[in-house]
């Protein structure tokens, strides 16, 4: 049982007549994946048989389906070309594959013969269209939070959602598959992808995500800009629950929004701030800014601005060896980057290495030179 191409294009309804049966396609929605086509009876065929194409009759095919001739689940012929093709039961094959390749010829021979519909005559041929076109719109998104890797920042929880796309690309899998146990009319996305496919959809995009991030190297944040790269992995990972059974690929994945928990956000801020104090350069300007704050705030000493100093540089002096021990472990980060040091202990108030700053042996008042303190009239050494 063949097809021969009888027209480039859809014939109309007065040509239609001609032929013993007129088979089409209706008008399906975007979430129909496997629509039965509509048989009509023209002029020529005066004693029609219900559920049996008779040879003669007109077949036709338009843009971004694959339409398949079955008899009682078996795939007689295939055709994924637009037009208009006279069915001959008495030839072979023609297997129309159109975009789809060779890939589909191998698909039907390792078919081979069906099971046959569920109480239906020995003798049922039907004509099933299947939507080549992508479906999608299809939304994600975690209900919990999930658990990915990060080579920076580790094991994180984060929430996510989008949209994917998927495409029928072995439209025998999925008639064979759905139609063949479960003779319908009308097969929706729904039907076969349901429910459990979603929760299933969503534990694989949270591994899909960890692997993209290993590949590549990049954050979390980054995520959103390897769309491809994840519909790639969404495919390896759900090859045996998409392809195998119903023919089906993921074209696209669109994740539009990931954030992490309240405690991931946490664990990120210790890692960042760990990481600024592990740089010497970013020490040295931590040191700038608190030296800055410190001399303000000693300018304003409720005992007396040298007071203030004083007790600066006693606590530079102790923050300094704090920093030294760091210093000690710290690599730069190439050998001609200049390391700034960190300033030497109890330096940060002299003047040529020499602490100019007296005190009173007897008030203990600062004094600013001479043989007498200003303040007690006690003699100084």
């Amino acid at each position: 049982m063949g097809l021969i191409k009888a027209f480039t294009s859809s014939v109309s309804s007065s040509l239609g007549d001609q032929f013993k049966e007129y088979i089409s396609c209706p008008e399906m929605d975007s979430d129909v994946l496997v629509q039965r086509g509509i048989v009509n009876h023209g002029d020529g065929n005066k004693n029609p048989s219900e559920g049996v194409i008779t040879n003669g009759s007109a077949i036709m095919v338009p843009e971004s389906t694959a339409m398949m001739v079955i008899e009682n689940g078996k795939i007689l012929d295939f055709c994924a070309e637009a037009g208009t093709y006279t069915f001959n039961s008495e030839s072979e094959p023609s297997i129309f594959t159109g975009g789809l390749g060779k890939g589909i010829i191998d698909t039907i021979k390792k078919m081979g013969s069906r099971t046959t519909f569920g109480g239906q005559t020995a003798q049922d041929q039907r004509v099933y269209y299947v939507n080549l076109l992508a479906i999608v719109g299809n939304k994600f998104g975690s209900p919990q939070p999930k658990k990915i890797t990060d080579d920076k920042y580790g094991m994180l929880e984060v929430t996510f959602f989008g949209e994917y796309a998927i495409k029928v690309e072995d439209p025998a899998i999925l008639v064979s598959n759905v139609i063949g146990s479960n003779a319908k009319d009308t097969v929706l996305f729904s039907d076969v992808l349901g429910d459990q496919f979603k929760s299933k959809f969503v534990e694989k995009v949270t591994q899909a995500i960890t692997v993209v991030m290993r590949k590549h190297k990049i954050p979390f944040g980054d995520i959103g800009m390897y769309g491809t790269d994840i519909s790639n992995e969404m495919n390896n990972l759900l090859d045996a629950d998409l392809f195998q059974k119903y023919g089906i690929k993921v074209s696209d994945v669109a994740i539009a929004d990931i954030n992490l928990t309240e405690e991931s956000m946490k664990r990120v801020s210790k890692i960042d701030d760990a990481t600024i104090f592990s740089n010497p350069n970013m020490q040295s300007g931590l040191m700038a800014n608190a030296t800055a704050e410190a001399m303000q705030n000693a300018a304003s000493n409720e005992n007396g601005a040298m007071m203030g100093f004083w007790g600066m540089n006693m606590a530079s002096q102790s923050g300094a060896n704090v920093m030294a021990t760091v210093n000690q472990n710290v690599t730069p980060a190439t050998p001609n980057e200049p390391v700034v040091q960190s300033p030497d202990p109890g330096t940060l108030f002299t003047n040529g290495g020499e602490n100019n700053l007296k005190f009173c042996p007897n008030c203990g008042k600062p004094v600013n030179g001479g043989n007498f303190c200003g303040n007690c009239g006690a003699k100084l050494n």
